[in-house]
């Protein structure tokens, strides 16, 4: 699966995307969402405020129920706002 990241999740992974290879127990993006952090210090410190950003599967917005496997693209982009 490759992961790309955007805004302040691109700036604090050091990265703005990388390839990961899921564990057969990760079906959908809630599992992935709650899987990552568990992984390594930076994805647990990344993804403290998981929950405002935008997951998109494919170039399709994604909710936590949708399925996901290695062939997959998923974007996470936090909301940006301006001043």
């Amino acid at each position: 699966m490759k992961l790309r990241y955007f805004a302040w999740l691109r700036d604090s992974l050091g990265c703005d995307s990388e390839t990961i290879v899921l564990p057969k127990e990760i079906r959908n993006v809630g599992m992935l969402l709650d899987w990552l952090p568990t992984q390594d210090e930076r994805f647990r410190k990344a993804f403290e405020f998981i929950d405002v950003v935008l997951v998109s599967v494919n170039s399709r917005y994604a909710e936590r129920d949708h399925p996901v496997s290695d062939e997959d693209e998923v974007m996470l982009t936090p909301p940006i706002a301006g001043g």
